[in-house]
């Protein structure tokens, strides 16, 4: 079985994303491809503050490296429509002080890397290692010399949009300009999510074609 995304536990108010453009349920779920967003509010922290993974190879509860962690069951989620144009999840990013252990943590429940390219982040050197969840992509980032002490958060998220231009016109100044992707053939924008009341650092970025 893959190993999938069923929700992600985001410390965030449902007013909050409604005016990022994001349609919530009533039950405080925002839909998004096959996954769905549970907005728990901000007395439970700031940020992506856990997840659950369909088909763990074990039942219960586990730590992934600081990151709260359980099992789902739930059924693939019915994709909202958002009028900020966004239809699926590209990639969701892991942030780690620690890049050997939190491989060695995904090992334990069968995620094994399938590739990995050095970068920069804010002039520093940085190391991304890929792993794939059903459609969604983990990516595991981290600087690439000495480990340091701390536990792995999940950092923020890459939304795919239908169209591009159509998006950062929703957004108007709340994003960045949209320029090329490192992904060829893509283009990409950062929302500035603290603009609506949100706490996950979030990005918009065109289709594959």
């Amino acid at each position: 079985m893959t190993i999938t995304i069923g929700e992600l536990q985001v410390a965030d108010p449902v007013d909050a994303w409604a005016r990022a453009g994001f349609s919530v349920d009533s039950d405080a779920v925002c839909r998004v491809g096959g996954v769905g967003i549970r907005l728990v509010g901000t007395d439970a922290g700031s940020g992506i503050v856990g997840w659950s993974l369909r088909d763990l190879p074990a039942d219960g509860s586990c730590d992934l490296d600081g990151i709260p962690t359980t099992g789902s069951d739930a059924v693939v989620a019915t994709p909202g429509i958002h009028p900020n144009g966004v239809i699926a999840i590209d990639h969701v990013v892991l942030l780690s002080p620690d890049l050997g252990r939190a491989v060695e943590s995904l090992a334990t429940i069968g995620l094994n890397p399938r590739r990995e390219r050095d970068g920069e982040l804010g002039g520093r050197p940085i190391r991304q290692i890929f792993f794939r969840l059903g459609d969604v992509i983990l990516e595991v980032v981290g600087a690439p010399e000495t480990p340091k002490e701390g536990r792995s958060t999940l950092w923020g998220i890459t939304y795919v949009v239908a169209d591009i231009d159509a998006t950062a016109l929703f957004f108007g100044d709340h994003t960045t300009p949209v320029k090329d992707a490192v992904q060829p053939g893509r283009r990409i924008t950062t929302l500035k999510h603290h603009a609506f009341g949100m706490s996950v650092r979030s990005a918009m970025i065109s289709a594959r074609r």
